[in-house]
């Protein structure tokens, strides 16, 4: 496997990388980064659009861009509207609101497009967490055109942990406590403020305290990209994304190779919900890690790193060769 540099400097943007803002239909911003071109001595792979999770901006994901350019890849990474570098839509800059994930979803169909556009095959959409709901969702809607290549998700948003208590009754909670007050309030109060950085969340999230770490930095050098808790608008509008993905025949739809890569040792999304969308989508492989794996899998320590991306590629060589 090509191995990114170890002196690849994972809180720095490269000077050939491009930074820009992209207008939505509706006059909204959504920032985008473009990698840099892949090196003139590998032959050209096609294009990678990857969206990250909910909270989170392109910065955190570096290191895994640098490798696909090193395969080949040409890729663009956009922040979602409302977090990141793409604005706000709530009543303070810590709290991340959304009325409705569909128009996340308009915006990822509007984006897809450009980029497609813009780019040379074969196209690949790739997203992590609550990124990888949204990517699936849109697939279910039929709204991405042209149709991706493949798809890769990690950790999928497909239902939150724990899932004991049934979908019904939380989505019905979350209804309720979206019309008693203002929509735009954080649902989990000061939880998670945009500053909190601690342990904790760390075991959530990886094992690897230095890439752990290049979140910190980035929160601190640019701290536009801070964000804490959802709103009960976002609560609302994932419930009703979750429902949407796993109605009779949504998940049987998807007619896009799609990669999963997941842990059961997760404790944001529900691995169990993953596992049973593998069940039902009609064209998947996946990749199911144990305890050695937190939820940031492609910010993990090398060993299960490594095994992702080797995987990923894999998946890619063999179901986009002609």
């Amino acid at each position: 496997m090509t191995q990114v540099p170890a002196d690849f400097d994972r809180r720095a943007i490269p000077a050939s990388a491009t930074e820009r803002k992209w207008i939505a239909e509706d006059g909204h911003e959504i920032r985008i980064i473009d990698w840099g071109d892949p090196p003139a001595d590998v032959p050209p792979r096609g294009s990678i659009l990857f969206m990250a999770g909910r909270g989170d901006a392109y910065e955190k994901y570096l290191e895994s861009f640098e490798h696909w350019r090193l395969k080949g890849w040409k890729i663009s990474a956009a922040d979602w509207r409302g977090q990141g570098g793409s604005g706000r839509l709530g009543n303070d800059d810590a709290t991340g609101h959304i009325d409705d994930f569909l128009l996340w979803v308009s915006d990822l169909a509007q984006v897809w497009s450009a980029f497609a556009e813009a780019r040379e095959g074969p196209l690949v959409l790739m997203g992590h967490s609550m990124g990888g709901h949204l990517v699936l969702r849109a697939a279910i809607e039929k709204v991405l055109m042209p149709q991706p290549d493949a798809m890769v998700l990690t950790a999928p948003m497909l239902d939150v942990f724990p899932e004991h208590v049934p979908l019904f009754f939380r989505r019905g909670l979350a209804h309720l406590m979206a019309r008693m007050g203002d929509p735009r309030r954080p649902a989990w109060g000061k939880g998670e403020k945009p500053i909190a950085m601690n342990s904790l969340r760390q075991n959530l999230l990886t094992h690897d305290a230095t890439r752990y770490d290049d979140e910190r930095f980035w929160r601190t050098s640019r701290p536009e990209l801070k964000l804490g808790s959802g709103s009960w608008g976002w609560v609302r509008g994932a419930m009703d994304s979750i429902r949407a993905i796993h109605a009779r025949g949504a998940l049987e739809s998807v007619d896009v190779p799609v990669l999963m890569v997941a842990t059961d040792a997760d404790r944001l999304v529900s691995p169990a919900a993953i596992r049973r969308a593998i069940d039902r989508l009609p064209d998947v492989e996946a990749l199911v890690f144990g305890d050695e794996a937190r939820h940031e899998i492609l910010r993990e320590v090398d060993p299960v790193r490594n095994k992702a991306l080797a995987k990923i590629d894999d998946f890619l060589e063999r179901r986009l060769t002609d």
